[in-house]
C-alpha cells in the first residue's frame, strides 16, 4: 500500500479513536444513570431501555476498537 493511502487510513484511525473516546464517555454516563435507578424502578421500561443502550454501546465500542486494530495492522 502506498504512503498516501496509509496516511488516509491513519487519519481515519485517529477519528475512530476520538469517536471511541466519546462513546466510552456516553457509556459511562449511561451506566452511572442505570446504577442510580431506584430499586422500585429497576424493572421499569426506562431501566430496560438503559440496559439495552449500555449493551449496544458495549458492542459498538468493541467493534470500533477491533476495526482500529485491523487498520493499525496496515499502517
Amino acid at each position: 500500500m502506498n504512503r498516501n493511502r496509509k496516511e488516509r487510513i491513519k487519519k481515519i484511525c485517529e477519528e475512530l479513536r476520538r469517536c471511541l473516546d466519546e462513546l466510552n464517555e456516553i457509556h459511562d454516563e449511561e451506566e452511572e444513570y442505570h446504577d442510580n435507578i431506584p430499586e422500585n424502578l429497576q424493572g421499569s421500561e426506562r431501566a430496560e431501555s438503559s440496559e439495552g443502550a449500555i449493551e449496544s454501546l458495549d458492542n459498538a465500542t468493541e467493534s470500533i476498537s477491533e476495526a482500529c486494530d485491523y487498520l493499525d495492522a496496515i499502517i
